[in-house]
């Protein structure tokens, strides 16, 4: 191959050393997804074409996009989409991004629905912070009976859930309500089901959060207060007037503050059973508490 040959494969080399050179620790991947979308094509089709040269529009498109990679910017907000839970959902700078770890609440919260088999009525979920609405969203794809709410406080967030929720078929099993957690809801109206991704990082803790992250997602979808169990606090308030009978609620944490959370869990009598479930590192990343 000559020096001036730029075919897929030596993009993706290059690119991959270009990226791992900065830090990223998912620099092969990067590479190829924004190489799959400055080609609208997939990624595995990269691998049957390893010794074609992309167009000049495409290695200029491809060139743009791995110089904003390389500056900080998200590969999910480069290519305005990231995959969770088997879908795909729209995200732009408005938006925490879904990560991996949120797919064990989703999990959690399946399980409870499945255990759920004497209600005397559809069964009903709020997410809480819905953000891109990956949670209530693929909930909905996977519960097609039962009544979802998802709440935000961004108005430009449920936008974007909303956009996902109509792209999933499920925009019509799904209620949009702009507000700070379950402000906005009837005075009266409970659930079954209370899942909510809250912001939970403590404010020093921002400060040492990648440049990636810090820098490129909303601060507000993160930064919880000075001890990071700000919100999840008040969520514990508001859902025990807001959770029926042997419901459960179930919140995403850091397991930094997880024996904080456990400790605010025991100041509520209405609240117990509680259970962590941990992610593929093995760390507390998910409580799950019902309502006694």
């Amino acid at each position: 191959m000559s020096d001036d040959q730029w075919t897929i494969l030596r993009l993706l080399q290059w690119t991959t050393e270009f990226f791992q050179k900065r830090g990223s620790d998912s620099a092969r991947l990067d590479a190829e997804v924004l190489l799959a979308h400055a080609r609208s094509c997939s990624r595995i089709e990269l691998y049957t074409a390893f010794e074609q040269e992309p167009s000049e529009e495409q290695r200029a498109a491809f060139r743009e996009l791995v110089r904003r990679r390389g500056e900080g910017t998200p590969v999910a907000q480069l290519v305005g989409f990231k995959e969770f839970y088997s879908l795909r959902f729209r995200v732009n700078e408005h938006t925490l991004i879904p990560r991996p770890e949120t797919e064990h609440l989703v999990i959690e919260a399946l399980d409870c629905a499945k255990a759920m088999t004497d209600l005397d009525h559809p069964l009903r979920m709020v997410d809480v912070g819905t953000g891109t609405g990956a949670i209530a969203i693929s909930f909905a794809v996977h519960q097609p009976a039962a009544e979802i709410t998802a709440i935000d406080i961004s108005q430009p967030a449920l936008e974007i859930a909303q956009w996902n929720a109509e792209t999933h078929s499920v925009a019509d099993r799904i209620r949009f309500l702009h507000g700070d957690l379950m402000a906005s809801l009837d005075p009266q109206e409970t659930f079954d089901i209370i899942c909510s991704n809250p912001p939970y990082v403590s404010e020093s803790e921002f400060a040492e959060l990648e440049p990636t992250v810090r820098q490129h997602e909303p601060k507000s979808a993160l930064v919880s207060g000075p001890k990071g169990t700000e919100i999840i606090q008040r969520l514990l308030a508001e859902s025990c007037s807001r959770l029926n009978p042997g419901g459960r609620l179930i919140i995403e944490l850091s397991p930094m503050i997880a024996d904080a959370v456990a400790e605010l869990v025991g100041e509520f009598d209405e609240l117990g059973e509680l259970r962590f479930i941990k992610d593929l590192a093995g760390h507390k990343r998910i409580v799950s508490v019902a309502r006694l």
